[in-house]
């Protein structure tokens, strides 16, 4: 899609009326569905937009400028298709054409809708247990360095956790879509970044490599992954049986959704107590998931083994199709991996890292020794968001390098940087207004 194709599409847009009280979840919303044929406009044509609200854990009213909008997209396949991206403003923003727009993709990581960021970061939101809750602390530190945040929903409304190519589409998409945004007061040209963290971080690669081809009108500055997975198939492999056997339950909950030819060979091997469990899992969010599914074995309830489904031509094809790695991104990546993380292997991380250096993408990949999972997201923020920064303010870029250090957070530039955050966190906490600050560089 031009720029030229934007605007003059631009008067499809509709206003939608906020839900009162509780938001509806996106099945139950007719905010979510289009009232035109999608394929009768670009990819990133916006169909409907609104004013929303959100809330810390769905509780505590933010004082942030936040909209919803509706917008076509691209799945798997190439058809047209509808989803949603939250774009925020910090409270003070004035409008300027040279406000930076970061694309931040949550570790959604479940296909239940109430853990798509656009349900799960409203104000009045049910979803305890949804990462995208945890990880609006990481979106308001984005917005305190000024810029305007695009928070797309990239499993799309099917929840197609894992699928190839999608994310990618949605986030790009997304981005379009802000770009037209008249409130957001942004400028066709607008430098752009890419973030994420763990199955965001899987989306933002995604997006990476798809941008030159699919969206090479945007000005993507640069591209921060934090423990992007590397191997999918791999992860579900070694996760199952372990306290995060949840995950590639999810995990194929989400490919059966995205690759209907999976399910004959599943319901072929696989018990009907697992099937009835896989089920189950579609409905709730990540952590409760996590925490009822742990050391589950599917070994169990697969005739064979697991080692029969995955070898199945199906399945193989499949999983051949959602490792990332096989283009390189135009832009650089900075890329971020615990050496001892417990639910991404850093040896798929590695090999996925090489894959780009072998087909000449620019990536900074800074392994850390000490960091497990979850923490490295918080840890890292300092060293993520000032490369990120860099990037935007087009700062001479560092080099293509691979470094293990002990912590990222050992540097006094990220301890001063983590108590900013923490005052960062307290604002949320309290429900004053975040603003821009006046101290970053």
């Amino acid at each position: 899609m031009t720029i030229d194709d934007a605007v003059e599409t631009s008067s499809v847009t509709e206003e939608f009326d906020r839900p009162r009280g509780h938001p509806l979840l996106p099945g139950e919303d007719p905010f979510y569905h289009a009232t035109i044929d999608p394929g009768s406009v670009p990819p990133g044509t916006i169909l409907r937009s609104r004013p929303v609200r959100l809330g810390l854990f769905g509780r505590i009213p933010q004082r942030v400028r936040a909209w919803q909008l509706l917008y076509r997209s691209t799945d798997l396949n190439g058809r047209p298709e509808v989803t949603v991206t939250t774009v925020l403003l910090p409270w003070d923003a004035a409008p300027s054409a040279d406000r930076p727009l970061v694309s931040f993709q949550c570790a959604i990581d479940a296909v239940a809708s109430k853990c798509f960021p656009s349900y799960a970061l409203q104000h009045g939101a049910r979803a305890l247990g949804a990462i995208p809750q945890v990880e609006f602390p990481l979106i308001a530190a984005a917005l305190a360095r000024g810029w305007a945040v695009s928070v797309p929903d990239h499993e799309g409304q099917g929840g197609h956790f894992g699928a190839a190519r999608e994310p990618g589409h949605r986030a790009l998409d997304g981005l379009r879509a802000a770009l037209r945004f008249a409130p957001l007061g942004l400028h066709p040209r607008t430098r752009i970044g890419l973030w994420g963290y763990s199955g965001g971080g899987l989306a933002t690669v995604w997006a990476a490599e798809l941008a030159a081809n699919y969206a090479p009108e945007l000005d993507i500055a640069g591209a921060v992954a934090g423990s992007p997975v590397g191997d999918p198939a791999a992860a579900c492999v070694r996760l199952n049986g372990s306290p995060f056997a949840g995950f590639a339950m999810v995990f194929t909950s989400g490919l059966r959704r995205a690759y209907p030819e999976l399910n004959d060979c599943v319901r072929d091997l696989v018990s009907a107590e697992y099937l009835d469990l896989l089920d189950r899992a579609e409905s709730i969010a990540t952590f409760p998931l996590l925490a009822r599914f742990a050391g589950r074995n599917a070994n169990r309830h697969i005739r064979g083994g697991l080692g029969a489904l995955l070898t199945r031509p199906e399945m193989r094809a499949v999983l051949d199709d959602i490792q990332p790695g096989a283009q390189a991104p135009a832009m650089p990546l900075f890329i971020v991996q615990g050496v001892n993380d417990e639910v991404i292997a850093v040896a798929d991380v590695d090999a996925h890292v090489q894959r780009y250096h072998a087909r000449g993408a620019h990536v900074r990949y800074l392994r850390d020794r000490l960091s497990t999972h979850l923490p490295l997201q918080f840890i890292s923020i300092p060293v993520m968001v000032d490369w990120l920064a860099d990037r935007l303010a087009d700062r001479p870029l560092p080099p293509a390098e691979v470094r293990t250090v002990w912590s990222v957070a050992a540097s006094r530039r990220a301890l001063s940087e983590h108590g900013h955050f923490a005052k960062l966190v307290a604002t949320m906490v309290s429900g004053r207004p975040i603003r821009t600050r006046s101290d970053f560089r």
